[in-house]
């Protein structure tokens, strides 16, 4: 896909591994100034000088942070926007909402969140929230978080809706991905009419990459690399995540779940708007937003 972005501004979350470092790869050749979003300094310092020899003189800027963190997810919008005034720039044409987790164990984090729903649901909530002052202030910008076909065939369950007192770690991990697309889908409800932003939940498929390798046990691990034995590279995935970003005609496109650049119609239960009022409301309390 040949997309001219130049001048274009992008955050990727998760971009030094699998499908965000291919995204980012892709944009950069592109002539975007790609933003990466990394957990590790070292690492998002190597993929930044990487994206500044692909750039075609865009030029590529870092962030580190660790999306498990409420607090680090505040401080990472707040770089964001100082790194966009040195810039010069007082928008953001897009938000992809990549990075993503899986434990098998149940993982509390320091502010008292299960892990999966911190760093797969809270944090590209609440990073959306922060930075979209920057995106409507663009002409046209788009917010993509990148779900899973696992949303299918699940519920979010409200009574215990981290799991806490039953804790699996794939049912985690499916009612995150609901949870992105019932997040897309209510966003665009409360944008304006004739607003400049559109969100897209993007269904990246099988895909060769080592999520299921962190922090997990032996036999996770064999399981999640016998399973993505049969997926696709992260390069072909990027390109619907591309797509999403870049193409123009989509701008005002009613479908808010898509896989491969192409529309897919998502689970019933997660076009439920007032299952997505309800989470929209209980995710804005969780991150300390006044909703």
């Amino acid at each position: 896909m040949d997309q001219n972005l130049s001048g274009k501004t992008v955050v990727v979350t998760g971009a030094t591994s699998g499908i965000g470092l291919a995204l980012a790869e892709a944009l950069a050749r592109g002539g975007a100034h790609v933003i990466g979003v990394g957990r590790s300094e070292e690492r998002s310092a190597r993929t930044r000088a990487h994206l500044q020899e692909l750039a075609n003189g865009a030029g590529a800027s870092s962030c580190t942070a660790d999306l498990s963190s409420l607090v680090q997810v505040r401080s990472l919008a707040k770089e964001i926007r100082l790194q966009l005034a040195a810039q010069g720039k007082s928008s953001l044409d897009a938000l992809v909402n990549n990075a993503g987790t899986f434990t098998y164990w149940l993982t509390i984090t320091p502010e008292g969140f299960e892990k999966q729903w911190a760093v797969n649901h809270l944090a590209p909530f609440l990073l959306t929230h922060e930075l979209l002052p920057l995106l409507q202030a663009a002409p046209a910008a788009r917010v993509v978080t990148v779900s899973s076909g696992s949303h299918y065939n699940t519920r979010l369950r409200w009574e215990d809706i981290q799991l806490r007192r039953r804790y699996s770690g794939l049912l985690a991990y499916k009612q995150t991905k609901l949870a992105n697309v019932l997040f897309t889908a209510e966003l665009n409800r409360r944008l304006a009419a004739g607003s400049t932003v559109r969100a897209f939940a993007a269904d990246p498929g099988l895909v060769k990459t080592e999520i299921g390798f962190k922090e997990n046990p032996g036999l996770v691990r064999w399981v999640w690399d016998r399973r993505r034995a049969s997926g696709v590279t992260p390069e072909f995935s990027a390109q619907g995540i591309l797509y999403l970003v870049s193409e123009p005609s989509i701008q005002d496109s009613p479908e808010c779940y898509w896989k491969d650049g192409r529309p897919k119609r998502p689970s019933r239960y997660a076009l439920d708007a007032e299952v997505a009022r309800r989470l929209w409301e209980l995710s804005a309390q969780m991150c300390g937003i006044e909703d």
